[in-house]
């Protein structure tokens, strides 16, 4: 009797730059560790085995490529600011930046929300920071100037702020204190709560729509 013995990997492959490789390898180089020598005759058995892990994954690939072609056209918005921004008293997930994003996502809208808040911050911080928190092809930024340059008795840069979004081809939506009036407010009497957050991502996600073309 013609015997051949085949040591095939038993395992799929530890990462997903050895996918390619374990997809297209032959029969001599892939499938189970049979321990002992298989008969020829096994052959039609095995390499319908290794037939249906190829095209388990193949789909995988098709999967996570459509995830990272999916992330990749995502539209960025970057939500600057400062405390009421930050979400200073909630968790990020209740800041508004992160429910906006999930208003947006449900209107049908793919678009990332990036959270640069700053507990504190002023204008002239913001100005300062605007190139490093705002990435390359980003459409919109929500700008709230907060309080603080009044408290800290700092100049107001909001205008120098919107200028340089300007020239970075950004759109800009101001987001004023006057927004914060009469929604549901911490103890403190100056940050939102979960709730007050979440109307005001209520309130912001037409203006933001509307910024990025829906």
């Amino acid at each position: 009797m013609v015997v051949r013995q085949f040591r095939l990997a038993a395992h799929l492959p530890r990462s997903f730059g050895a996918l390619p490789a374990f997809a297209g390898a032959t029969a001599d180089q892939l499938s189970l560790e049979l321990g002992e020598a298989a008969d020829v005759a096994m052959l039609p058995l095995i390499m319908g085995e290794m037939k249906m892990r190829q095209r388990i994954l193949f789909g995988l690939l098709g999967v996570f490529g459509a995830l990272f072609v999916s992330a990749a056209q995502a539209a960025t918005v970057v939500a600057l600011g400062a405390s009421n921004t930050f979400g200073n008293g909630v968790s990020r997930s209740e800041a508004y930046p992160a429910r906006l994003e999930g208003l947006l996502r449900a209107k049908g809208l793919n678009a990332r929300v990036i959270n640069a808040g700053i507990n504190g911050d002023t204008t002239g911080g913001m100005l300062a920071r605007l190139d490093r928190v705002v990435p390359k092809g980003t459409s919109v930024v929500i700008l709230q100037p907060g309080g603080n340059d009044r408290r800290k008795l700092a100049p107001d840069q909001t205008s120098e702020i919107q200028a340089r979004l300007a020239a970075m081809g950004v759109k800009v939506v101001l987001l004023p204190n006057g927004m914060l009036h009469g929604l549901p407010h911490q103890p403190d009497g100056q940050h939102l709560t979960p709730e007050g957050y979440h109307m005001l991502a209520e309130e912001l996600v037409g203006q933001v729509a509307g910024a990025l073309g829906h």
